[in-house]
């Protein structure tokens, strides 16, 4: 009897788990529709943003520019600012573990090279991480599920100002990059000095008679700041998918983990009950032959 029982607790506390990953998930897969339709509206605006820096940057050369967001050739450099981009919450796969990870042997690296990183975070987890590791965070940045671009833009600003100011020789972010539904990959992308991706024979071929007005080194004053902030948003962006989408899949195979359990449990509980009920009755027998 005291089997059946507890058999029978363990069911119903499996099945309120079940119930509770279940509604987790609809929530994840709501969350993260709403996630890719602000990533997949932003994309193709820094897509473009970077391709027209790109070709403005090919027609001068950094000096010309007159920006030092710019990447040009610099000496080794011997202090950078990392921002890592975790979630608040848990219960989102490996999400926090690939990127924290990424995180930590990139300070590594950059702690045997003689490198001084500041540290700076997005999300609670990264702050718990890095505590536990004894590394000093520099700032807190709190921005949600839904990232505001205001928020980032206003980080992304106060960055440039510090770079420009010549406080760091880089600024890296560390975020996990959405590349599909079923892959999701920890990433290391260079925000400051702007990485200009390189244009390719045919577009600079193209460009070569063209004329520009006002002249490439003034638009790509005003261009840069504005890649920056679009890349900063972009990672971020791009961070809040991979959560929502690896928060879903984790709950789904909860869910299941769960169903398949309270099965067995079930199968259990019957085998159980099944003797119960036989050693009862062979009770039952044996107590009307001894009255015979």
């Amino acid at each position: 009897m005291a089997r059946t029982r507890e058999i029978k607790r363990r069911m119903t506390a499996v099945g309120t788990i079940a119930r509770i990953t279940k509604t987790m998930q609809m929530i994840a897969t709501a969350k993260f529709t709403a996630a890719l339709q602000r990533a997949s509206a932003t994309k193709p605006y820094t897509e473009t943003l970077s391709d027209m820096v790109a070709e403005l940057a090919s027609t001068v050369s950094p000096e010309e520019s007159g920006s030092p967001l710019l990447n040009a050739p610099t000496p080794a450099r011997k202090r950078e600012l990392l921002l890592v981009v975790s979630s608040d919450r848990g219960l989102c796969g490996a999400y926090n573990a690939n990127v924290l990870r990424v995180a930590a042997r990139h300070l590594r690296e950059q702690k045997a090279a003689g490198v001084d990183t500041v540290v700076e975070t997005v999300g609670k987890k990264a702050v718990g991480f890095f505590q536990f590791q004894g590394t000093e965070i520099a700032n807190r940045h709190e921005l949600g599920d839904k990232p505001a671009y205001e928020a980032v833009e206003s980080i992304a600003s106060g960055y440039m100002d510090r770079f420009a100011a010549g406080e760091f020789d880089a600024v890296r972010v560390v975020f996990m990059k959405f590349v599909s539904n079923a892959r999701q990959t920890p990433e290391i992308v260079q925000v400051l000095p702007l990485e200009a991706e390189t244009v390719d024979e045919e577009s600079a071929s193209g460009n070569a008679g063209c004329e520009f007005s006002p002249e490439p080194a003034e638009l790509l004053a005003d261009l840069i700041p504005l890649a920056v902030k679009s890349r900063l948003f972009q990672c971020v962006n791009d961070g809040a998918v991979s959560e929502q989408i690896m928060r879903m899949i984790a709950m789904k195979a909860a869910t299941e983990n769960a169903r398949d359990l309270r099965k067995t449990l079930s199968r259990d509980f019957n085998r159980a009950r099944q003797g119960q009920i036989t050693t009862e009755l062979t009770e039952i027998i044996s107590g009307v032959a001894a009255l015979e």
